[in-house]
Order: structure tokens, then sequence, then C-alpha cells
């Protein structure tokens, strides 16, 4: 019955500044908008629903309550890093590897954590 996630949203204050800049940076395409929302696509089919946000918000750390961080799949670590780099993405700290998995952690242009992976074996 239940097939999996469609899409999940973030509010933002500027939603067309940040669809941009998951364009921008990491290669999404803005495949859908109506009345100030956004959805955005990866290139493996993962959307995310940009929408308006009201109100101020709070900082998000590592380990603040709900939900922490988006992971961005790369074919290519170093290649997929360099590019963010290029393009001025500020990180967290320097890329580490965990459990033959590579990371770097990132925040986007609202704040929101992110951070590539690349996996030495899929999770499914």
């Amino acid at each position: 019955m239940f097939t999996g996630i469609e899409h999940f949203a973030i509010a933002s204050p500027n939603p067309k500044r940040l669809a941009d800049w998951y364009v921008a940076n990491l290669e999404f395409e803005i495949c859908f908008e109506y009345a100030g929302n956004y959805f955005v696509q990866a290139k493996n089919g993962g959307l995310i629903e940009i929408i308006p946000s009201d109100g101020e918000r709070p900082p998000a750390e590592m380990r603040t309550p709900g939900m922490r961080h988006i992971a961005i799949l790369v074919e290519d670590f170093d290649a997929g890093y360099a590019q963010l780099r290029e393009q001025g993405v500020s990180f967290v700290a320097e890329p580490y590897e965990n459990q033959g998995n590579r990371l770097v952690f990132f925040y986007d242009v609202d704040g929101n954590l992110v951070h590539l992976i690349h996996r030495s074996k899929s999770l499914y």
C-alpha cells in the first residue's frame, strides 16, 4: 500500500531563491511551481517542495530536534566537493569517511543542513 516518500517540504522566507540555489549548486531542476511554491527535482527523481515560511526560524544544529539534514547522493565525491567549493559553498568541516562512505556537511542558502554522500554500498 505505502510505496515511499513522494517529497518533503522546506519552508523558506524566499522560496524562489532557495529553489534557484538547489538548481545552481546541486543540479536540481524546478519541475513545478504554483502560488509561490516550488518543487525541485534531483536527477534520481527525489523531490523537495519549497513553500513560503512564516515567522522566525530557530538555529539548526546537528542534534536539534526535528529533521536534521538532506543527504545528496553523488557519484564522484571529489568532483562534487570541488564543484561546490568553486561555487563558494561554505562547509561545516572537512570531508570524512564513515564505514566506507565519504561525507561532507554544508548549509544551503537558508541555513538548512545538507551533506554530500558517496556510499561504498547502496542501502537499497
